[in-house]
């Protein structure tokens, strides 16, 4: 028996269009290989796409691909991840079903205390399936699960969650894997991790979801399992050039970043420029990424993330007077104009006691924002 192991693919996750493309082009490429390799059926554990409710040209384009694999007479098993799980209950999986194109296998009942997962069965495999919810909410049903028995077959348990081996260090919420169901493979998915172990696998997200995932992981992943042994393919696309500056001066940062830039080649790469630093001249508006991305596509790169996350401001030592504590505003205020000289500086007050303002009553959070906007405006001399 052959089967292929995916998970958290997180289609129409992006919001840059490319990168959106070459998550979807990743997608592509898994179910080319399933295609090729002959497998007898596809796993998907969950978070096939990004949100319950993806938009229509995310729709349109899954549907092609899961039309090529009932094409090439492939079986498709799922169940929901915590991105897909509504708390109706309704996701676009349930198109995807009544369409033909897969079955989803999470199917259980309630049983005194215990949750019994019913098997969906397919050749010589009994797969079960439970879905992953918003914030962890499946881990406290998970240790209370019972698997139907079905003697002779090959017991497969898909779950969207975190387990306690892969996450030994981390204080998220997590399930232990020596309460669950002895199973011969346990399909999982939810941590972007490359982790295997005999018997259990993390698949892995298809494409990697965020600026962190691109560096840490530089590729996507899910697992071909033959016979009981899991083999993990790696989906690399284009690769990853990653600069970091460490910038003190944001008034000079952008040739900065700019010859670095021009030292790299960047030609089909996704390119990502992290800054960081204490500055001590200037803000991080000061720093003209606009040009820097103009620079970059003129070196090829297909696309330009950037990071300021860890680029701080200098915070100033400040000498206070704690004998009047109601004096402490007005000491604060007077110290940042001495060192931060300005001709906005004599704004400061009346916008500190605008935004004091507290939301009324009767206000809904649109007029109050509408009211604190108003009143900043006129302390500025805006129209």
């Amino acid at each position: 028996m052959k089967f292929a192991h995916l998970g958290d693919c997180h289609l129409g996750g992006w919001r840059q269009p490319q990168l959106n493309e070459l998550n979807f082009k990743a997608f592509q490429q898994a179910l080319d290989t399933c295609i090729k390799e002959r497998v007898d059926f596809i796993l998907i554990a969950g978070d096939l796409f990004d949100s319950p409710y993806p938009p229509i040209d995310t729709l349109k384009d899954t549907f092609n691909c899961f039309k090529k694999i009932k094409d090439a007479k492939i079986p498709v098993f799922l169940i929901a991840g915590s991105h897909d799980y509504s708390i109706s209950g309704k996701t676009f999986l349930d198109v995807l079903e009544q369409a033909g194109f897969c079955q989803n296998v999470a199917r259980f009942e309630q049983h005194g205390d215990d949750i019994l997962l019913n098997p969906t069965v397919y050749q010589q495999a009994a797969i079960y399936g439970y879905p992953g919810k918003k914030s962890a909410m499946e881990v406290d049903d998970l240790e209370r699960i019972k698997l139907q028995d079905t003697p002779g077959l090959f017991k497969i348990l898909m779950l969207h969650t975190a387990i306690k081996d892969a996450v030994p260090t981390l204080p998220i919420k997590s399930v232990d894997q020596d309460k669950l169901p002895t199973v011969d493979y346990l399909a999982l998915s939810h941590l972007h991790i490359n982790y295997q172990k005999p018997g259990r696998a993390y698949s892995g997200p298809i494409f990697p979801t965020d600026l962190a995932e691109l560096e840490e992981l530089q590729c996507g992943s899910f697992y071909i399992i033959e016979n009981g042994m899991p083999k993990r393919q790696e989906i690399k696309l284009n690769e990853i050039c990653s600069i970091s500056l460490e910038i003190s001066n944001a008034l000079s940062a952008t040739e900065l970043i700019l010859e670095e830039v021009r030292r790299h080649n960047l030609r089909e790469k996704i390119t990502i420029i992290k800054c960081h630093g204490i500055l001590q001249q200037g803000t991080a508006a000061d720093i003209n990424f606009p040009l820097v991305e103009k620079e970059c596509r003129k070196q090829g790169a297909l696309v330009v993330l950037k990071s300021t996350t860890k680029l701080h401001m200098h915070e100033p030592t400040l000498t206070l007077n704690l004998a009047n504590a109601e004096d402490i505003e007005v000491q604060i205020l007077r110290q940042f104009e001495t060192e931060n000289p300005g001709p906005f500086n004599t704004h400061a007050p009346g916008l500190l006691r605008a935004l004091e303002g507290e939301k009324l009553d009767d206000e809904t959070s649109a007029i109050f924002q509408d009211r604190l906007l108003a009143e900043c405006k006129k302390v500025l001399n805006l129209k």
